[in-house]
């Protein structure tokens, strides 16, 4: 049997959560101002993780990334950070430092142990939150996120998600995984906040509706218009919420990978994007991708864990956006309530 014969004799399927958490060793943690109508998420492994990132949108917001190129020296990171709140967001990954010592963790060097936490933000500083604050409040919010990181965790309104906005609907934080036929878990989890639009005209239909598995987003299918994305529609962009904007994105397989193959599935899972945001990777995004591999399991096919990571973004993306709930002060309305 040839491994497309294998393939197709052992599709890829979610894995028991449809959860970046499938991939072994991963625990996401949440924390939310409902008030601030903000938030951030962090990913911690176990033990450290390889990683790399590459970006694609024009404006991103990050925290130590550069150490994550192939050709640099670190081999592993203990933590990412996905948090809302422009650059005040990165503060969240100091709290995530905080929890990480405290916890005994870090890159040995010396008698010292440095905790490494990149991280990256997006910006939702005027979607009707209050940001009066006098003390920047993401360094606790990173804190609480770490304490509260688990292998099961909320999607929607939370973490990253909790004031993300698309062009016509809220945002939100997604995660959605596949199982690949040899046993290769691919994951991804994504806070939702880009200048595009994830649902056609209409507010009905995802873009990502061609990649649903198990009606993980309402099943609608795809729109049977043809001519999409001619009109660039934006609720958003009319509003007092014009530039706040950003897709940030992790995706994890427990495959061996190397930095150089981490950095490959981060650029490859970048169609997800493409595919369930209209437009994407514009000058007023920021969008970015992590990849990361536990190596908890044998070398996997690079090229097919790519593949597979976009799938995963862009479902992760709509059932990011399906899972949103409304709260007091929204400037946009939840695809939920559009479509009870």
């Amino acid at each position: 049997m040839t491994y497309g014969q294998f393939q197709k004799a052992n599709p890829m399927t979610p894995g028991p959560r449809n959860s970046i958490t499938d991939v072994t060793g991963l625990r996401v943690g949440n924390a939310q101002d409902d008030a601030l109508k903000s938030g951030t998420t962090v990913l911690v492994g176990d033990v450290p993780f390889t990683t790399s990132v590459h970006v694609m949108g024009g404006a991103p917001g990050t925290r130590e990334t550069d150490l994550l190129a192939p050709d640099k020296s670190v081999p592993a990171v203990d933590a990412l950070v996905l948090s809302g709140g422009s650059a005040f967001g990165l503060d969240a990954c100091s709290g995530v430092v905080d929890g990480l010592r405290a916890a005994g963790r870090g890159f040995a060097v010396h008698d010292m142990r440095i905790p490494l936490v990149p991280g990256a933000i997006l910006f939702d500083l005027v979607n009707g939150g209050d940001k009066s604050w006098i003390d920047n409040p993401y360094r606790a919010l990173g804190r609480a996120a770490f304490d509260a990181a688990s292998t099961d965790f909320d999607i929607g309104s939370v973490g990253a998600g909790t004031g993300a906005m698309t062009a016509m609907v809220k945002g939100g934080l997604g995660t959605a995984s596949l199982v690949l036929p040899d046993g290769t878990t691919v994951a991804a989890l994504v806070g939702v906040n880009p200048v595009g639009a994830v649902t056609t005209p209409g507010d009905r239909h995802f873009y990502a509706a061609p990649f649903e598995l198990n009606g993980e987003f309402g099943g609608v299918g795809p729109d049977p218009a043809s001519g999409l994305g001619l009109t660039l529609d934006s609720r958003k962009a009319t509003g007092i919420a014009a530039g706040a904007n950003t897709t940030i994105a992790i995706v994890a397989t427990d495959a061996a990978l190397t930095k150089a193959e981490c950095h490959r599935i981060a650029t490859a899972a970048h169609d997800g994007i493409a595919r369930a945001t209209v437009p994407a990777h514009t000058p007023n995004d920021g969008d970015l991708v992590f990849g990361v591999s536990t190596g908890t399991r044998t070398q996997g096919n690079v090229m097919l864990i790519g593949h597979a990571a976009a799938l995963c973004l862009s479902r992760a993306i709509a059932r990011g956006v399906f899972a949103a709930t409304p709260a007091p002060g929204d400037l946009l309305p939840c695809w939920s309530t559009l479509n009870a």
